[in-house]
């Protein structure tokens, strides 16, 4: 008894001088939205809540970081509808579950998950994380085609809502202009992924090569960013060569190889506007019911149902509480589309966040974007 008093006694002094920051925020929209199915005219008005807890930890070199969400859907039919049990296969590819069971109450939906957990170490020299942990690679802002663990997803309410990896991720920094990164990821079938990242400032710009492998997928790519001359305009380049196996039917695999890479610039105006230009190239294109055959592959976000998009986001402060921006996305197919995002955004203080946006989808009933409904959506968040 003696002995666990000390040890307790022990961590709780080492805890003193550690700090400990503490977050909570709300995040709730109300959305008007339609199938997500094509031929699906139905349309849906309900309410998504999400309370995030998120707690951060640092004693010197030692850090860790915890955050927690509960979410909760509002709207029988919706819930009660075959695009939200969509939303429920969706998760997180990790060697166990990261949140509970969906639980059904008479009007709604509600579940608790894992965002974030995991601990690490950084000197001069080294960065260590274990844990459920963001892996992030690639230069791309609106389409990161060599991130294979996690990338953002440019056609999701919340692009930046992404899910985490059951990973060891260790950096070398080699010198002042250059490092290697290394990591290990372990999936739902038990299985290992592993990357390798060297970046280096190359004389004029920034260039990186990436590598992954796993059993279903090799990856070789690329990343290049510098400022173009005295220009102020920051330039990138992204590509990947992608070999992995794809469902051809609920039995059945076949190997695919294609090329995918993106070409962008950002310039950022003096009287505030900041625009963003990205061009995306893939050398292969699949349909729909491909794309939804393979929801649980490792490339599904590279299973793209075009060739070539262009995308440009324009972001303005209108003053110091108003902002606005509007994203734009044009599919190049036998038929174009285009997907566009007008948000406006009012800032009331440094606790409180209005946005009233939408994503508008738009071309022909068989295109791309246009065979899928408009979403419009009101948005509060609120964080201390």
């Amino acid at each position: 008894m003696k002995a666990k008093v000390l040890l307790l006694s022990f961590l709780l002094s080492g805890m003193l001088y550690a700090e400990i920051d503490v977050r909570v925020s709300n995040t709730n929209y109300t959305i008007s939205q339609g199938s997500i199915f094509p031929d699906d005219d139905t349309r849906y008005l309900y309410n998504y809540d999400r309370l995030r807890l998120q707690a951060d930890y640092s004693d010197e070199e030692f850090f860790a970081t915890i955050i927690g969400d509960g979410v909760n859907y509002l709207g029988r039919e919706y819930v009660s509808s075959p695009s939200f049990e969509y939303v429920k296969r969706i998760e997180s590819n990790t060697p166990f579950s990261t949140q509970t069971n969906f639980y059904d109450y008479d009007e709604g939906n509600v579940y608790a998950k894992l965002y974030r957990l995991y601990a690490g170490y950084e000197d001069e020299y080294n960065r260590i994380v274990v844990g459920l942990q963001n892996i992030t690679m690639g230069v791309g802002r609106i389409w990161n085609p060599t991130n294979l663990f996690n990338p953002r997803n440019t056609y999701a309410l919340e692009p930046d809502e992404i899910f985490l990896v059951a990973a060891i991720s260790y950096t070398r920094h080699i010198d002042d202009v250059s490092h290697l990164t290394l990591v290990v990821s372990q999936t739902k079938e038990d299985s290992y992924k592993y990357a390798a990242r060297y970046k280096a400032f190359l004389e004029i710009a920034d260039a990186a090569v990436n590598v992954v492998s796993s059993d279903e997928t090799t990856m070789v790519g690329y990343e290049v960013e510098a400022n173009l001359a005295e220009t102020g305009i920051e330039v990138r380049s992204e590509g990947a060569y992608i070999k992995g196996e794809l469902l051809v039917n609920l039995l059945e695999k076949e190997d695919v190889e294609f090329f995918q890479g993106i070409i962008g610039a950002d310039y950022g105006f003096e009287n505030g506007i900041t625009v963003i230009a990205e061009a995306l190239y893939t050398s292969q294109s699949f349909e729909y019911k491909e794309i939804l055959l393979n929801i649980d592959s490792e490339i599904l976000p590279n299973l793209l149902s075009s060739n070539i998009y262009l995308g440009t986001s324009l972001t303005y402060s209108f003053n110091l509480f108003l902002d606005g921006s509007l994203g734009y996305i044009e599919s190049f197919n036998d038929k174009n589309s285009r997907f566009i995002t007008p948000t406006l955004t009012y800032t009331l203080n440094d606790f409180n966040t209005f946005s009233l946006g939408a994503m508008i989808q738009n071309g022909d009933s068989d295109s791309e974007f246009g065979q899928f409904s408009n979403t419009y959506y009101l948005n509060y968040s609120l964080a201390f």
